[in-house]
């Protein structure tokens, strides 16, 4: 299934048309429970699209970093997001991520843009920004989107929603694993520093805090193997959608 690519045109960041669509498996999750990995699969079990929302927020702080804007500078960052060309290109299974028409799938995943994108994700009108892209790609073809705020923002009309959580060593050590089969090189305690640090962002900050929806299922990644994970959702979505 070819993945999409999203065009520059929102002038405006106000929030875009709110997803009327039910065909949403929505899966959030603090970094490192294994969302993308799993989602990808769950999108491939039940043919559906994949919308890995994180690459977006990588993305952009990749972006800011490379043009040297000042990560606190909420008004600067803004401005560079919303004038990003981001699309996602090839299949599912092996997406690349293309930014301003340059490749930076590989470059997006390094522990360096991970310990900044709390700089970013809190900011609202930021975020208003990128949610109107995600509503834009979700209402296009059925989809399972992965998140930190995708059934309790993006899309709270999703029928299936899934909040995916696991241990801060069992999150630190997936995330490791990540990033150098993306060729980084990770100092562990470094990253294990930066998710804690994220967690505590994304559950505080006044935009979109992270946290269940209510009606969504909890489900604890930490002593499950992945096809135990994917199998849950799977057969969760297909009793829901």
């Amino acid at each position: 299934m070819a993945a999409a690519a999203v065009p520059n045109r929102w002038s405006s960041l106000e929030y875009g048309p709110l997803n009327t669509l039910t065909e949403i498996v929505a899966i959030d999750g603090p970094a490192g429970a294994g969302k993308s990995t799993v989602a990808r699969r769950v999108a491939r079990e039940l043919g559906m699209a994949f919308l890995d929302t994180g690459a977006m927020y990588r993305a952009a702080t990749w972006r800011a970093m490379k043009h040297g804007v000042p990560l606190d500078d909420p008004e600067r960052l803004v401005a560079s997001t919303s004038s990003m060309q981001y699309q996602v290109l090839g299949d599912d299974a092996a997406p690349r991520i293309v930014l301003d028409g340059e490749d930076v799938t590989n470059r997006i995943r390094t522990p360096e843009v991970t310990g900044n994108i709390r700089c970013l994700d809190g900011i609202p009108r930021l975020r208003e920004h990128l949610v109107a892209m995600q509503r834009e790609l979700g209402a296009l073809r059925p989809t399972v989107a992965e998140g930190r705020d995708m059934g309790t923002v993006v899309f709270p009309g999703a029928k299936c929603k899934i909040f995916l959580d696991a241990s801060l060593d069992s999150r630190t050590r997936r995330r490791a694993a990540e990033s150098t089969g993306h060729g980084a090189d990770v100092d562990l305690e470094r990253l294990r520093e930066d998710i804690r640090l994220r967690d505590e962002n994304d559950r505080s900050r006044a935009a979109s805090p992270l946290r269940p929806a209510d009606d969504a299922m909890i489900i604890d990644t930490t002593g499950m193997s992945l096809d135990e994970v994917t199998a849950a959702i799977v057969s969760l979505a297909r009793e829901r959608i």
